[in-house]
């Protein structure tokens, strides 16, 4: 079985093995010690406040865990609200329109307009699932869970909900977008870029474009990757969109990958959870489907089993009690892995 939890200092010899796995543009797992140290300690420091905290830019980072062998083998993580001292930064695509009645033309051009967010929204992310784990429903276990913890604790995060996807880059670290435009104001080949842009933004603020650009001016290799994911991607994007997120003409700076956004009311496994008070602990649970289930406790955790509703509350199973460290008297939050139209 496997349970997503907190971040744990003594995990960080796994988070090493899994951001050596890793390809390029996943920021927020980089394959530095230090900084993933630093990301791990952050995480606690959220988590022990989780109660009364409001959004002002807490990193939370959970891991799932194989309980049969102790093994870290995924990661998952969302930030209350993006922006603050450091900007959030994207490009808005927008439409310019100009029109000539003598020559009777009228010309649409699409534009990149630079965005420089101080009070964003939330922002999930840090998914990643070791290679060997993929499949079994592992990975909507994880990208799922973020879901949950907003819903039982809807104070802790922003009314809205992005996502930023990774765009279109080769395995030798190339972005088409990059070396159109980044490249030209940054002097650093794409992986460079993006690894400093974790230890601190302000070089980007320093030296990128302020005015718009035409996208029509940019390299073709460029343009077909606006808004684009990269290959191993597209199956995180299909189960968000599934979940509500769409694709609101927002793109990162440096790959161009679409920036995806959804109402945190809105998103389906928020919308669609339930919670009840947990009546009796047995041996198993009779259940022909498998949910999500979560605890609601600061030590956040969830796990994927059955349960059994009856008179409003619920009948668990005593492994997953134990998996969620909860007992009769504690409540639970659960939803289905899957919308009805999914």
């Amino acid at each position: 079985m496997n349970v997503i939890r907190p971040v744990r200092a003594d995990d960080l010899d796994h988070l090493i093995g899994l951001a050596n796995l890793t390809s390029f543009g996943l920021t927020t797992l980089p394959r530095d010690a230090g900084l993933l140290m630093q990301r791990i300690r952050e995480s606690e420091q959220s988590f022990a406040l989780l109660e009364h905290a409001r959004p002002r830019g807490q990193a939370y980072l959970m891991v799932l865990e194989d309980v049969e062998s102790g093994q870290v083998v995924g990661t998952c993580g969302v930030v209350s609200k993006v922006g603050g001292f450091e900007p959030f930064y994207a490009y808005r695509v927008e439409t310019s329109i100009q029109e000539s009645v003598m020559l009777k033309v009228r010309k649409e051009t699409p534009v990149l307009h630079l965005v420089a967010e101080h009070n964003g929204p939330s922002e999930i992310g840090s998914l990643f699932l070791h290679p060997d784990f993929r499949g079994g429903g592992r990975g909507r276990l994880m990208s799922l869970s973020r879901f949950l913890m907003m819903a039982e604790f809807p104070h802790l995060f922003d009314r809205d909900v992005i996502a930023e996807m990774r765009g279109v880059i080769n395995e030798r670290g190339q972005s088409p977008f990059w070396d159109a435009v980044g490249k030209h104001f940054f002097d650093l080949e794409f992986p460079k870029a993006d690894y400093l842009s974790i230890v601190n933004k302000e070089f980007i603020g320093d030296l990128m474009p302020v005015h718009p650009i035409y996208i029509a001016l940019l390299p073709e290799s460029a343009q077909e990757v606006i808004g684009e994911v990269h290959e191993k991607t597209k199956p995180a994007r299909r189960l968000l969109e599934k979940e509500g997120f769409r694709f609101h003409q927002m793109i990162d700076i440096f790959e161009a990958g679409p920036i995806l956004h959804c109402q945190r009311d809105q998103i389906r496994a928020v919308r669609e959870s339930r919670q009840a008070r947990i009546a009796e602990v047995v041996d198993e649970v009779a259940s022909e489907s498998l949910l999500l289930i979560s605890n609601g406790r600061a030590d956040f955790r969830v796990t994927q089993a059955g349960l059994d509703v009856r008179h409003g509350e619920v009948i668990l199973g005593r492994t997953t009690a134990e998996l969620l460290q909860v007992s009769v008297g504690d409540t639970v939050r659960w939803v289905a892995p899957k919308g009805e139209n999914q």
